[in-house]
């Protein structure tokens, strides 16, 4: 028989999540995107309809030029635009502010796991908005105390999808190596690669990204350890015949973001297959941590897996309130749940995650939510694949 996903030996210890100190509501990004295309009014009138309909009300950013007059905006000009800044530029901000955006999460996760630095044996890093050396994962180790001798995995420039991936990574690496205990930091800081849309698919990315920053422990529970999220079995899989429909390259003026509006349907159409795949056949969980990507990919998730508006409400608050935070955001939402399991006093529970990037890639795994420690959670026993 089957181990329930509650008796996993490796788990979500604790959480945290960080947001940057400047918000900016939806309103007024769409007044910055309107007043920069005032030569295409078509795009402009276009740009608004999005922006309304895209599930944001407020986002986050590192970037103080946002809250200005659109005419002082570099980012977003509504006049002369050869002051945009240049990628250099951008990078150069990426690393002043990445560093205490991931510290504070991080920060916030170990003391939510009751772990200290030194206990951490491996750091995965995440980002895809921004590169640099030594890099995040070396500033970390400094500032957190970490070891010199901790085993860094930076993991760059894959998308949305990597926050789950590099959970999933982490789970691997707690399960193969005994002892030990896994730091996960994902920043994002997405607003420093807007700039002026040339297209229609450039404004789906600028409706609805955001900046922050999460972290995750992931280890073996023990005693103290109680309201955790047991990891299951999950993978990564490349959705057929949808390469081109996102991608992310390094241009001279930021990063350039296409998203293909066949998304949705793309995830609609192979998405309940993979489902089939990963609980091998069995009955659809009560939980769904589902990145949300836009409005539409929510939508098109809940459609296809008929969920209720109960079972999505996470994704979609988190996208009202935040925006999409990349590679960052399965945290806040899992977080968000876990909190709401907590307030309501639930049983174990059991769930599933996912997160799409890249490729077109899905990332899909199974957890359950645990309320306290039980000695069956880490018996020494084969790893079920549930």
């Amino acid at each position: 028989m089957k181990q329930p996903i509650s008796s996993s030996k490796t788990a979500i210890l604790g959480i945290g999540t960080a947001l940057p100190v400047h918000s900016i509501s939806q309103a007024d990004v769409a007044d910055l995107i309107a007043s920069s295309l005032q030569d295409s009014p078509d795009l402009a009138r276009f740009a608004r309809r999005i922006f309304r309909s895209c599930g944001v009300e407020m986002r986050y950013t590192c970037e103080p030029s946002y809250l200005g007059s659109p005419e002082d905006c570099r980012y977003l000009p509504s006049g002369d635009k050869s002051n945009i800044p240049t990628t250099g530029e951008r990078m150069k901000i990426y690393q002043k502010e990445a560093l205490p955006l991931g510290l504070d999460a991080a920060l916030k996760a170990l003391s939510d796991a009751q772990m200290l630095p030194e206990q951490i044996t491996h750091l995965i890093t995440v980002s895809c908005t921004g590169q640099y050396l030594p890099g995040l994962d070396v500033l970390l180790i400094r500032q957190l105390g970490l070891s010199p001798r901790v085993n860094r995995l930076p993991l760059i420039f894959q998308g949305c999808a990597a926050g789950l991936k590099a959970i999933q990574m982490a789970r691997d690496v707690a399960e193969g190596a005994p002892g030990a205990t896994v730091l996960v930091v994902c920043v994002e800081l997405c607003t420093l690669h807007f700039q002026p849309a040339k297209e229609k698919e450039a404004l789906f990315a600028a409706s609805f990204f955001g900046d922050g920053a999460s972290s995750c422990v992931i280890g073996k529970p023990e005693p103290r350890h109680s309201h955790y999220l047991s990891l299951g079995s999950g993978y990564s899989v490349l959705l057929p015949e949808s390469t081109e429909d996102m991608t992310w390259e390094v241009g001279n003026t930021g990063y350039d973001l296409y998203l293909s509006p066949r998304i949705p349907k793309l995830l609609g159409t192979h998405l309940e297959e993979e489902l089939q795949v990963l609980l091998e056949g069995g009955q659809y969980p009560e939980l769904w941590a589902i990145h949300p990507g836009g409005r539409g990919i929510v939508d098109s998730v809940q459609n296809v897996l008929h969920l209720t508006d109960e079972q999505t409400r996470y994704s979609r608050e988190i996208l009202r309130n935040a925006g999409n935070l990349s590679s960052v955001t399965i945290m806040f939402v899992l977080n968000a749940m876990r909190l709401n399991m907590i307030s309501q006093i639930k049983a174990p529970t059991e769930g599933v995650a996912m997160a799409f990037g890249p490729g077109l890639t899905a990332e899909l795994m199974r957890f359950a939510y645990v309320p306290a420690y039980s000695p069956s959670s880490v018996e020494e026993q084969p790893y079920a694949v549930l």
